[in-house]
């Protein structure tokens, strides 16, 4: 009996195997249905001269408390707004960056010997040929701490929208050299997805502006890039 109850277990094993086999398509069999077309990456690349510039403006002062250097941080500080102002900057360019104040300490490191306040803005500046001149006007009025410029292109959407209708384009031509090589006709294209990214705005280092003589900015050229992988059917 313990012969005929293992035999008939190993029949049920098997044809349950067999079952679970049934309408499973062969791994080595070729690629599915969903996997049939070409596939390419194409990449469009759109080129600009940047016309907008944003700029960090900081002052740091030093006081013998906490109060007394936040105080005359922010006396200088609102002198260098004024500047900025003064020099064409419109208050919804002008962002406060950070405000700080921490302790100095002695050769020891155990006692305060004075505090340092910090206040930093950034600054938009939409007539890049000004930008030498805003430059000049922060640090006569205080601004101890100047970085940038960041390059950009004002209509940054438009020139991007620009590079994915390149790239397209370009994925396109790839794609219809392979079929061509293929012997094959190139068809509708059914799937799409963009990747990767536009390269960031152009970072230059902007030294202190001398009191004679206004900071030089060469606007030079920007490229907005766009990069998407498309997919073709095959007729």
């Amino acid at each position: 009996m313990k012969t005929i109850r293992i035999a008939a277990v190993a029949l049920l094993l098997l044809a349950a195997a067999a079952f679970a086999g049934v309408g499973r398509p062969d791994s080595a069999g070729g690629a599915s249905a969903q996997s049939e077309g070409i596939t390419v990456n194409g990449v469009g690349t759109v080129e600009s001269v940047p016309d907008e510039a944003q700029m960090s403006f900081g002052v740091q002062t030093e006081a013998p408390t906490s109060s007394e250097a936040l105080a005359r941080n922010s006396a200088q500080m609102e002198r260098v707004l004024a500047a900025l102002r003064a020099a064409g900057i419109a208050e919804k360019d002008i962002r406060t960056q950070d405000v700080s104040v921490w302790p100095q300490y002695d050769t020891t490191g155990q006692d305060a010997d004075g505090y340092v306040a910090r206040n930093s803005v950034t600054v938009t500046i939409h007539e890049l040929d000004k930008a030498g001149a805003v430059i000049d006007a922060a640090t006569r009025a205080g601004a101890n701490e100047v970085s940038g410029p960041m390059l950009t292109s004002s209509g940054r959407e438009r020139l991007e929208a620009q590079a994915l209708e390149a790239a397209v384009d370009n994925a396109r031509k790839k794609a219809d050299a392979l079929a061509k090589a293929a012997g094959v006709g190139l068809g509708r294209v059914t799937a799409m997805v963009e990747g990767g990214g536009t390269p960031g705005p152009i970072m230059l280092e902007a030294a202190r502006a001398s009191a004679d003589k206004a900071v030089p900015i060469q606007p030079g050229q920007e490229q907005v890039q766009a990069t998407v992988t498309v997919t073709f059917s095959i007729e």
